[in-house]
């Protein structure tokens, strides 16, 4: 089952209410996402990206995954 971009802006939103979040890609399999969020400041983009991974609830956990590929770009505001 494909999960479509607006699926995945609200599984993100959940975790991140107050996020800026972009989602891009039609197929429902790759996709990519921009968020940017202010409980990035102060975390490496490896902890900022296991929270993103995290907040898709295993949406994207192994061969079965709705989700098989995310380019995923996080950060704190400017």
């Amino acid at each position: 089952m494909p999960l479509y971009a607006h699926e995945l802006e609200s599984l993100l939103r959940e975790s991140f209410p107050d996020a800026q979040i972009t989602v891009e890609g039609a197929d429902g399999r790759h996709m990519a996402a921009l968020v940017i969020d202010e409980s990035f400041r102060g975390m490496n983009r490896v902890q900022q990206q296991r929270s993103v991974y995290a907040a898709l609830k295993g949406k994207m956990d192994g061969s079965d995954g709705e989700l098989h590929a995310l380019a995923l770009t996080t950060r704190a505001p400017d």
